[in-house]
């Protein structure tokens, strides 16, 4: 698999999050087409990029945009709010351990955590009534400063999709140094009409056709050199000896001049490894012939 390949047909952002998130920590790791699609699909799409795109679309269908806080607050809003300011904290401390895959799943926890929140909030049911719209105004708005808070603490790992979604909710709020406060997304601010998707959800079975069509017919790689037969082998005389003595070249500072023992005879080898090897060092070793 060339990572080249891999970005062409999934995108950088995608396979950064796979190499980041799915290489175990100071072990080896797999990487397949399958996998990969699987990744793409649960986390990316589902967890992050449907929430994104609901929370826009459902800004623009009840606000016509305009993500504005009203105050109107209940137990649940501060859940959340607890996870978002947590988030920033529990990265670093895995950051600061090289456990990068782990500080993504803290990122990722909020962004579930989100998830959760419009299930519990049901913000089709408060749109039903004139009485509810000020507690769905703020549901809304704590949605996107939410999201807000996870594409920044995304944006080393996934820069370009960072970047997307905040630019999708228009905000200039994106220091990390600053998620020590929720709520600074600047309340009655207008979120994109038109929600770009982040990542496709993609058919396994078609992007696998795809990639084999594609795939070009690879042949063995031919030997420049003539093959020899068993019995050309067979002539083959391989010899070791042992270094007797060993000095500097007289007018080559990289070459080093041996005595070596070979059973039968002694024999001197010239050698560019003056660089590596002092001629004390090289005394007593075996070199093959």
């Amino acid at each position: 698999i060339i990572a080249d390949d891999l970005v062409n047909q999934f995108g950088v952002d995608a396979v950064r999050y796979f190499v980041l998130h799915e290489m175990p920590f100071d072990n080896d790791g797999n990487i397949t087409y399958e996998l990969l699609i699987e990744r793409i699909n649960s986390d990316l799409a589902n967890i992050l990029g449907n929430l994104v795109n609901r929370t826009i679309a459902m800004s623009n269908k009840y606000f016509g945009g305009v993500a504005t806080n009203t105050g109107v607050n209940e137990p649940v809003d501060d859940e959340l709010k607890a996870v978002a300011l947590e988030t920033p904290k529990r990265l670093a401390e895995k950051m600061d351990k090289l456990r990068v895959a782990d500080g993504i799943d803290e990122v990722f926890t909020l962004l579930r955590r989100t998830n959760k929140y419009i299930d519990e909030t049901t913000p089709w049911v408060l749109a039903k009534s004139e009485d509810t719209l000020p507690r769905l105004q703020t549901v809304l708005y704590n949605l996107v400063e939410s999201i807000r808070f996870a594409a920044i603490c995304l944006a080393p790992f996934l820069p370009e999709t960072s970047e997307k979604i905040l630019d999708q909710i228009n905000t200039n709020e994106r220091d990390y140094l600053d998620l020590t406060t929720f709520g600074l997304y600047a309340s009655g601010t207008k979120v994109t009409e038109k929600p770009e998707p982040l990542f496709m959800r993609l058919d396994p079975k078609v992007v696998l056709a795809n990639l084999e069509k594609e795939e070009p017919q690879k042949e063995a790689p031919k030997s420049e050199l003539p093959e020899i037969t068993i019995d050309d082998f067979a002539k083959v005389e391989l010899k070791v000896g042992t270094v007797l003595k060993c000095e500097k070249h007289p007018k080559a500072d990289k070459l080093l001049v041996s005595q070596v023992d070979l059973g039968d005879h002694t024999r001197q080898i010239v050698s560019g490894i003056a660089s590596s090897y002092t001629p004390e060092e090289m005394v007593g070793k075996k070199v093959r012939e």
